[in-house]
């Protein structure tokens, strides 16, 4: 039966689930299953629930867990548990079940209710972005079960919370009322719409980040180092190779131009593995190092994601012999311009030579650029090195090593930036503070983006994942401050994923987008 503690309901498990399943079909009786995130009960959950308990015997209601609730910054509000308290204390509701997975789908196959019921906004299959309420209807009617909409009062979670709660700082909520009196979520996601047929280009430097994650065990009692306790590695691809699968999920045609390592003494060049790890969308132009690894960033993890030292395999020495200079600038010079945008993540590792750049500013009809400090290149890798750019993204700290100035108020260095650059838009990241936009093509006209997000579980990629989307939306001619809007969306999703363990996911930003303005 239900489980409590202290007299407080508890979440089932789904593996508790069989048990009561096979108890109450022995006693004859009707099981029927809601599913939703309830992270702010209200009437219009009451009356749901209600309707749902009137077509059975026994009512079970599955809840998304935390990390898949992708609802906007500070969602949900209440855990996993806490919700599952708050709906058991209802009277109508018999047992609480969490759902390892984005939907209702793993609950319903393994429970098979006689009835599914779910409210009238999922009628209209069509209108749900996910495509779940199909493949939950489907899994119902494939046993024989029957699936019910309830009709009723309808309020939004997401609405109530952010007009009659602070989620936000004041700016924060400024801002977004601000865009909401401007842009409709429709308006958004149609203008979103227009990157899909663009033809991209991708180039920069393949990173394999490799994450190995240990627990410190104290100095060591023979020296002056920490020892620590290794539990566990994983591969990601990161670089240039994350941003192509950023901009795949969004863009249809996507060429991602890199190198890899080609001495067989430093092992596996991981060709086979980035092409596992490229989106569909994506087709890669490798070229091979000869005398040279891919290149590998290995960072040792604490349990808390702290970062501890950072462990690089790179022969930049060998790098900087532009072996790869005439193949890679004859293929830039004889493909680049049939593409419409082009985005250059240069992380300073040695991939991009002087030539390339050459060509690329030459030929690009739209480029978009970052180069990013980094403990490899830090001191001399400055956006500078390019002639020409129509969309630059960088931090504060980037920023300013391209101006050579730590002093002067950061909107005057972005100013002069964009006008020594040529550049059209220029953003700047920063962090807590959200991103500034100098619109050079409006008499250099500011805007501000506050941040989007306040979970953070990583800041790796988020630059890349902002760098991302924004540039196809300025490429694709999308308003600016949508463009810098959607890119901090992207941003805001990204940091709360470990590195780039998955590019960011369509739906996750409509569903954050549309949480966001309601």
């Amino acid at each position: 039966m239900q489980k409590y503690v202290d007299g407080i309901g508890v979440a089932l498990e789904i593996e508790e689930v069989d048990a009561l399943r096979a108890r109450y079909r022995d006693q004859g009786k009707i099981v029927v299953h809601c599913h939703g995130v309830f992270d702010l009960v209200h009437l219009g959950h009451l009356r749901h629930l209600d309707q749902a308990k009137q077509e059975g015997d026994v009512l079970f209601v599955s809840i998304t867990e935390d990390k898949f609730v992708n609802k906007g910054p500070h969602r949900p509000v209440f855990g996993e548990q806490l919700r599952a308290e708050m709906l058991l204390g209802l009277g109508v509701v018999d047992h609480v079940v969490i759902s390892r997975a984005p939907s209702g789908f793993d609950v319903i196959e393994r429970l098979k209710p006689d009835v599914y019921v779910k409210g009238e906004e999922y009628e209209a299959s069509e209108d749900d972005i996910t495509q779940n309420i199909n493949k939950e209807v489907s899994a119902v009617e494939s046993y024989g079960g029957k699936v019910v909409f309830t009709h009723d009062v309808t309020f939004s979670s997401s609405q109530l919370l952010n007009l009659n709660f602070d989620i936000f700082p004041p700016e924060t909520t400024q801002y977004l009322n601000r865009l909401r009196d401007i842009y409709s979520a429709e308006k958004i996601f149609d203008s979103l719409a227009q990157v899909k047929d663009l033809k991209v280009a991708v180039l920069g430097d393949a990173i394999i980040d490799k994450y190995t994650f240990v627990t410190p065990m104290g100095k060591s009692a023979k020296g002056s180092f920490i020892t620590v306790k290794r539990h566990y590695s994983e591969e990601q691809a990161g670089g240039a190779i994350a941003v192509a699968n950023h901009v795949g999920q969004f863009v249809s045609d996507v060429t991602l131009i890199t190198g890899l390592g080609g001495d067989p003494k430093y092992g596996d060049n991981y060709e086979n593995f980035v092409r596992g790890k490229l989106a569909d969308t994506v087709t890669p132009e490798f070229f091979h190092m000869a005398d040279n690894p891919t290149l590998v960033k290995e960072r040792f993890i604490d349990p808390e994601m702290n970062k501890l030292f950072e462990v690089y395999i790179i022969e930049d020495g060998l790098l900087r012999r532009d072996w790869h200079d005439t193949a890679a600038v004859e293929w830039l010079r004889d493909n680049i311009a049939d593409y419409d945008v082009v985005i250059v993540p240069d992380y300073g590792n040695g991939f991009i030579t002087d030539s390339m750049v050459d060509v690329i500013c030459d030929k690009s009809k739209f480029l978009a650029v970052n180069t990013q400090m980094n403990s490899g290149n830090q001191g001399y890798h400055a956006i500078t090195r390019y002639s020409r750019a129509d969309f630059v993204a960088l931090n504060e700290p980037e920023l300013r090593l391209g101006c050579h100035d730590p002093l002067s108020p950061i909107d005057e260095l972005a100013t002069a930036m964009a006008e020594r650059l040529g550049t059209k838009f220029l953003s700047v990241t920063q962090g807590p503070k959200g991103v500034m936009t100098v619109n050079h093509e409006l008499a250099n006209r500011q805007t501000v983006v506050p941040a989007l997000a306040t979970k953070v579980v990583d800041r790796i990629g988020a630059g890349d994942a902002f760098l991302s989307l924004a540039a196809v939306c300025h490429g694709a001619g999308v308003d600016p401050e949508l463009a810098s809007f959607l890119g901090s969306v992207s941003a805001a999703l990204d940091v709360q994923i470990v590195g780039n363990s998955e590019p960011i996911d369509p739906i996750a930003l409509h569903k954050y987008v549309v949480s966001l303005l309601k």
